[in-house]
């Protein structure tokens, strides 16, 4: 983390990245994110393309910003901004802290953390 570094306000999106894999996460104030983990094994499945695809359940947790990071970079992510108006924050803030804890599917193509923190900022999917 660079000293210039853009510091979080709760809602906004966290980009993390972690070699060519990006993990995302929602800010929610003091430090902590909300943000989606697999767990379990991968159940594999025939998707209609009959290509296997990798089809998990995920866990909903709040954890510190600085732990789900580790050393890997991060910086805040609000990229749909320009196109879609974020809820209002005691909305988004009340939504994620309801989903705690919670099992989600997980799926590399739809089902995943940049999407769940999406939808949890601006009501609905939105897609690039």
């Amino acid at each position: 983390m660079t000293d210039d570094k853009q510091y979080p306000n709760p809602g906004d999106l966290i980009e993390i990245r972690q070699g060519c894999y990006e993990h995302w996460a929602l800010y929610m104030g003091d430090g902590n994110v909300i943000h989606v983990t697999p767990v379990g094994k991968a159940d594999p499945s025939l998707s209609a393309s009959s290509e296997t695809r990798l089809i998990r359940k995920a866990q909903v947790k709040k954890e510190l910003l600085k732990d789900v990071a580790g050393n890997d970079d991060w910086d805040v992510n609000n990229k749909y901004d320009c196109l879609h108006t974020p809820l209002p924050l005691e909305e988004i803030i009340q939504h994620a802290e309801q989903w705690i804890g919670s099992i989600v599917p997980y799926d590399v193509i739809g089902s995943n953390p940049e999407g769940f923190v999406r939808k949890l900022r601006y009501g609905g999917q939105v897609s690039d």
